[in-house]
């Protein structure tokens, strides 16, 4: 039964590795990419995140944006990202078709340049890795599919290590002996923290990740506070009386959604008895929170302004530590700090998670977690490598020289890890009745096949 269970997972183990590794190529290298976007876009973009304008006139900040504004037609102001010196002052610009645009304001408010968001390192990176750069529910599953195989292919490979005779001492090793030695010997090393890193990025997958994120949701208690759920909103009464009853401009046909939403962020920015952006910054500051943050607008008459840091933006130099990220909301008539919501507010799950993420990204310990990182991808890597160079040694010409199917019954250790593995990966689980049907079919063609042999 025991060699049974070691030639299944063989099996499978050698059939998930040769469809999945070049996603999990492409996956690593963009990882690695990833780790390093905010060294990369501080020289890349040095003049649009350092530089000055050639205009010296010193403007506030609400007649930087105005001028922004000016600047690029048809669009609006939705976010305004506010970094720590010698960062320049971000704004994210948003189109009526949509599209969005970064401008950079310098320490005079002046623009200094401005950025196709989609096309920048770190975006590309992120699209690369998490998306393939194609997007589309498909694509998302099978990134996802890819990242719960990899799992499954560490261990099984943990297992296969130590009952087989990988690491055992040979006489006279083959080259083919000596691949499999340091394919099993650098994936034993690396499975842990190779594991971690894998299981810190499905938060952003697309049907682990939403069940995560619901769970979140719907259980305070452990996950995301309804605070920060559900903003609070701003005081009617501080609406000058003259303009309260203004109506927001609605939605009309499809085919106008994106100029009314267009108008409607004007309106926005712009509504009679909003204090300043300026204004707002004083009360952050009394508030005692620090740069880096970044300012959203209150998207109705009754919305508020949400101050945030974020342990995970995507932003060069807008990230901060897990444990210093909050949520703020002011009153968009009076400023008055209406409540905060910060990481010890968090369940268990919004903790985990919020810790999580920086360190699959690299900076929640700064250059050692990356340095950690890259390391683990590296050897992964590596490990990929010399588990090609096994299997070609091994082939033979015009087959795939595939590990045999087997007729064997399956063991309970096999079938309640497997489970196990299905329960903790709902996608990977789900998969897994596929991959148990296509064998069944097999084994029973195999069968007749023998039975007619037989005749």
């Amino acid at each position: 039964m025991e060699k049974n269970n070691y030639n299944r997972f063989w099996r499978w183990h050698f059939y998930a590795a040769l469809f999945i590794t070049p996603l999990l190529i492409t996956l690593t290298l963009s990882g690695i990419g990833y780790l390093f976007y905010t060294d990369v876009e501080n020289n890349v973009y040095k003049h649009e995140f350092f530089g000055k304008s050639t205009q010296t006139e010193q403007l506030t900040i609400d007649q930087g944006i105005e001028k922004a504004k000016m600047t690029f037609k048809d669009y609006s102001v939705s976010k305004v990202s506010l970094l720590e010196a010698p960062y320049n002052t971000r704004l994210t610009m948003t189109h009526k078709d949509g599209s969005q645009k970064y401008v950079f304001l310098d320490a005079n408010y002046q623009i200094v340049g401005s950025q196709n968001p989609e096309y920048t390192f770190s975006n590309v990176m992120r699209a690369v890795h998490s998306s393939l750069f194609v997007g589309g529910t498909v694509v998302n599953y099978l990134v996802e599919l890819a990242a719960c195989w990899a799992i499954f292919l560490l261990l099984s490979g943990i297992y296969m290590t130590f009952k087989g005779r990988a690491l055992k001492k040979e006489a006279n090793p083959t080259q083919r002996q000596k691949n499999l030695k340091w394919h099993a010997l650098i994936g034993t090393i690396i499975t842990i923290p190779m594991v971690i890193i894998i299981f810190t990025g499905l938060p952003w997958s697309a049907f682990m990740g939403d069940f995560i994120y619901s769970t979140a949701q719907k259980h305070p208690s452990i996950g995301i506070p309804l605070l920060k759920q559900k903003p609070p909103t701003s005081d009617m009464n501080e609406i000058p009386w003259a303009t309260r009853k203004n109506e927001l401009p609605t939605s009309g046909d499809a085919s106008h959604a994106g100029h009314n939403d267009m108008a409607h962020m004007e309106n926005m920015t712009n509504r009679s008895g909003m204090i300043t952006l300026e204004q707002l910054m004083n009360e952050v500051n009394k508030a005692n929170i620090s740069k880096p943050y970044s300012i959203i607008y209150p998207n109705d008459e009754q919305g508020v302004y949400v101050v945030s840091k974020g342990s995970n933006s995507g932003v060069t130099g807008l990230d901060v530590s897990p444990y210093d990220e909050v949520t703020t909301y002011f009153d968009q008539y009076s400023g008055k700090l209406i409540s905060k919501v910060g990481f010890e507010d968090y369940g268990i799950l919004g903790k985990l998670y919020t810790w999580g993420i920086p360190l699959h990204e690299g900076h929640l310990f700064g250059w050692l977690n990356k340095t950690l990182n890259l390391i683990v991808c590296l050897l992964f890597l590596l490990v990929i490598f010399w588990g090609l160079k096994t299997w070609l040694i091994r082939k033979k010409k015009n087959s795939l020289s595939a590990p045999p199917n087997l007729s064997g019954k399956l063991s309970i250790g096999f079938i309640t890890f497997m489970v196990l593995l299905g329960c903790l990966m709902p996608l990977f689980g789900i998969s897994l009745i596929l991959v148990v049907l296509i064998e069944i079919i097999i084994s029973s063609k195999n069968k007749l096949q023998n039975a007619n042999i037989a005749k």
